[in-house]
């Protein structure tokens, strides 16, 4: 045993020398522009998982391959990551002493840099500023729909509202450098929807997860998107016109005299949208005046070398007026053709005022892998809506019979009668936030065992007040063929009536913590654990809600970095805001609980080459287990939530992506997703009802207002060959029809009915007119002065497909309701001009 021992010992020994004489050994001293030592500076090869950090005294000693050239990096939050470049004999002993430059402070930065080190690792996906830039899109907004995978846009072109594997609109969180961004309450449709937050302009990066993201965000059932706005170096500008209104913006810093580590940056822009021309393709004629203003802006000052003060305002005005004047919409088949005619009489006034500020302090210490940072925000919006409208309607039969004189015309009435709306609402919300959040981060390296281990903490907590007012008060009267709906031979009925006088006040808390574990295995293995928790309490209900979270990555291939697994699961919790709250009937439930869900989620990313370019495919599939529901129907944007935990489903699917340069220097993307989402309400036996069936049949479960089988989204660029100022971009959207219910019956035979499958394409022809680092600078140039110029012709709903949204319902003499569809605008064309200054 004892001679077993021995050999053992003397092959080790034996094995290492040899490896040792294959190797250089590197050392030196680390140190900032004033000559100070930096303790725990990272010194490593990346490319082959090799590593160490600076002691107290800014030292370091580095085993690294022989008679190869290596990168080594050096890098510490704060600072530039400074590469150096060798060629080692074998034994060789070499110093390298560095100086690290230090960063402007952004502890924005420093957080984007430090968390998403992989996008996919960190189950995020990093979108390109620059390709929304240059995209088609109606709203004029940030619309995520088109871009991330697993996203499904409100079926209105005119909204950026988006659901997400499943859920609805009020399931997405969004942050703009770590604020939490909220939007209105009563916005209906998307002709009412102004300019959304993120303002594109001031956009630096951002980041989306479509599910089981990491406790450090906040309580929501579906998706994250985190925006970070620019912190410039230099003085910049642009201006935009189109037909939709125009932007602008500036942006810039000033450095103090004599004192280079103080910086004062700002960030201004502004944006003005109309529709008018967009909505005279309606159906409906009338006069439309919608009108939107957006005015942001965000500063930053470095009050030292470690701390940054930042400042972040907004104000956002949305009018929207419509004098509606008459409709007419051909619906029904071949055998069966039909024609909704409508006059109307009087107007719709709404007004949804928005106001946003906040301030932020960070602190990074010198010499130290640790930051935190304080943020307080207050948010108003003020909403009303003032509507008025009666409509005089009749659904008649048309006659098909192309030989007929009358082809075309209406023969025969089955419905005629009057519908009347009526909306008083005026709601004020106010929320007051303060947080705290930071972070440490830490890495040890085993040069000789070619091991390296990191771990990230991070934690934050945050206290929030919200003052709810609320003034309801809008019915609905329903007039057929003489009589009011719902009929009384005594009264007049309302087919529908809401009135409220709420005033709500509460106060939330709530903390997290979490670690991320990374450990490199010589070069061909890495592997990466987050492990993290979140707690919140609202006083509102006395609910304390507590939920785990973990992720987990794998890289079998390290070095070539082409291959990696995923997989997360934890539990989300949502407690209700306002709008849950509030019921059908206008009533007030003060004791919702939070909406409860277990996400499941596996993927993997593979990068590869295809004709010489670069692309990467993304596949994950997930399941949610989904407890405690508040179910809810659509109408075009409105959400109305039933106000009770009545409902328990699942919502699982597959995402499948794959983007890269199908034409070269032009990044373009394909995503499709396949989705089934459920429910079940508790204490109701729902029955789906089948042509020629009677009575139905009971099934365990029906589909929720988002459940769309199969959907797809193409963005493709290109260019033409040897005139690459000019480019085209097409977006395409195609999805399964969305289901819905009749109205005031939708709890049994619930969502029985599906719209039209959806389909839109949407394409653009872009002219660069000048560009500065592309473009010899003529005197004949008017644009000669500028850094870019260029202009475009876009093409909306290029193939002018009818999509709904909604449906308008109609009872006829005979007690049977039509659903008559509200289609959507129609093609029309666009032109953009922008100079960047």
């Amino acid at each position: 045993m004892k001679q077993l021992t021995l050999v053992i010992f003397v092959l080790l020994f034996i094995s290492f020398s040899l490896s040792a004489q294959d190797k250089a050994t590197i050392s030196g001293k680390v140190t900032n522009e004033k000559s100070e030592p930096l303790f725990g500076v990272n010194v490593g090869i990346p490319t082959l998982g090799l590593g160490t950090s600076t002691d107290e005294k800014g030292k370091y000693s580095l085993k690294v391959p022989a008679n190869e050239t290596v990168t080594i990096e050096f890098s510490y939050l704060g600072y530039e990551i400074t590469p150096r470049n060798g060629y080692f004999s074998a034994g060789e002993k070499k110093t390298i002493n560095v100086v690290l430059k230090k960063k402007d402070i952004d502890i924005e930065q420093i957080e984007v840099t430090a968390e998403r080190e992989d996008d996919f690792v960190e189950n995020v996906e990093s979108i390109s500023v620059k390709q929304i830039e240059m995209m088609v899109n109606p709203s004029q907004n940030l619309d995520i729909s088109r871009i991330a995978v697993g996203v499904t846009g409100s079926a209105d072109e005119l909204s950026s509202q988006y659901s997400v594997r499943g859920g609805n609109y009020d399931e997405n969180l969004v942050y703009v450098n770590d604020f939490e961004i909220y939007r209105p309450f009563l916005v209906r449709s998307g002709r009412q929807e102004g300019l959304t937050f993120p303002n594109t302009d001031l956009i630096r990066s951002i980041a989306f997860s479509a599910g089981g993201f990491q406790a450090k965000y906040g309580d929501r059932l579906s998706s994250v998107l985190d925006v970070q706005y620019k912190r410039p170096d230099s003085v910049r500008a642009s201006v935009g016109l189109s037909l939709l209104g125009g932007s602008t913006h500036v942006e810039g810093s000033i450095k103090k005299k004599n004192k280079e580590n103080q910086k004062f940056t700002y960030l201004f822009g502004a944006r003005y949208k109309t529709t008018k021309y967009i909505l005279g393709s309606l159906e409906t004629t009338g006069e439309y005046t919608p009108n939107f203003l957006d005015l942001q802006s965000y500063l930053s000052y470095d009050l030292s070398e470690t701390w940054q003060l930042g400042l972040i305002g907004n104000v956002n005005r949305s009018v929207y007026e419509f004098v509606p004047n008459s409709r007419s919409t051909t619906l029904g088949l071949v055998n069966l053709a039909l024609r909704f005619d409508v006059f109307f009489e009087g107007q719709e006034v709404d007004d949804f005022n928005t106001y946003m500020g906040g301030i932020s302090l960070s602190h990074l210490p010198k010499n130290r892998n640790y930051y935190f940072k304080w943020l307080a925000s207050s948010y108003q919006s003020r909403e009303n809506e003032r509507i008025d409208i009666l409509g005089f309607y009749r659904l008649g039969v048309l006659e098909t019979d192309l030989g007929d004189e009358d082809a075309g015309e209406v023969i025969a009435t089955i419905g005629a009668g009057l519908q009347h709306n009526y909306v008083r609402n005026f709601l004020t919300t106010n929320v007051t936030n303060t947080a705290f959040k930071g972070g440490w981060e830490k890495t040890k390296v085993d040069s000789v065992a070619f091991r390296s281990k990191s771990n990230h903490i991070r934690y934050g907590l945050k206290y929030q007040r919200e003052d709810i007012f609320d003034r309801l008060n809008e019915w609905e009267r329903l007039d057929s063929a003489g009589y009011t709906l719902p009929y009384s031979p005594s009264n007049v009925n309302l087919w529908e009536s809401l009135k409220t006088n709420i005033d709500l006040q509460s106060n939330r808390y709530s903390g997290y913590f979490q670690n991320t574990w990374k450990l490199t295995k010589d070069t061909t293995r890495e592997f990466g654990i987050t492990a993290g928790v979140r707690a919140s309490y609202w006083d509102l209900n006395d609910e304390w809600i507590i939920t785990p979270r973990f992720q987990f990555y794998y890289k079998p291939l390290a070095k070539k970095n082409d291959l990696l697994f995923k997989a997360s699961v934890g539990m989300y919790y949502q407690p209700p805001f306002y709008r849950e709250l509030r019921s059908l009937d206008g009533t007030v439930n003060n004791a919702l609980q939070s909406q409860k869900s277990i996400h499941s989620v596996l993927g993997f990313a593979y990068d590869f080459k295809m004709g010489g370019r670069d692309f990467r495919f993304i596949s994950e599939a997930y399941y949610k287990h989904l407890m405690d529901l508040v179910a809810y129907d659509v109408d075009n944007v409105r959400i109305r939530y039933y106000g009770n935990n009545n409902a328990s489903g699942y919502a699982a699917g597959l995402d499948l992506r794959i983007n890269g340069e199908f034409a070269e220097g032009q990044e373009s993307w394909v995503n499709f997703s396949l989705l089934r989402t459920r429910e079940s309400f508790d204490g109701v036996d729902h029955m789906r009802r089948e042509v020629g069936d009677s009575t139905g049949t009971i099934v365990n479960d029906v589909p929720r207002p988002t459940d769309q089988l199969a959907s797809v989204s193409v963005f493709f660029q290109d260019y033409l060959p040897k005139m690459d100022r000019f480019k085209v971009n097409l977006n395409m959207v195609l999805g399964t029809g969305l289901p819905f219910g009749i109205p005031k019956d939708n709890e049994i035979y619930r969502n029985t009915y599906r719209y039209s499958p959806y389909y839109r394409v949407d394409i653009g022809f872009s002219y660069m007119l000048w560009d500065a680092m592309g473009n010899k600078k003529r005197a004949s140039n008017p644009f000669r002065n500028f850094r870019k110029a260029w202009i475009s012709a876009e093409v909306f709903n290029l193939l002018q497909v009818a999509n709904a949204a909604s449906n308008t319902w109609v009872k006829t003499v005979g007690n049977q309701f039509f659903a008559v569809p509200n289609y959507l605008t129609s093609r029309r064309i666009n032109i953009r001009f922008k100079i960047n200054f």
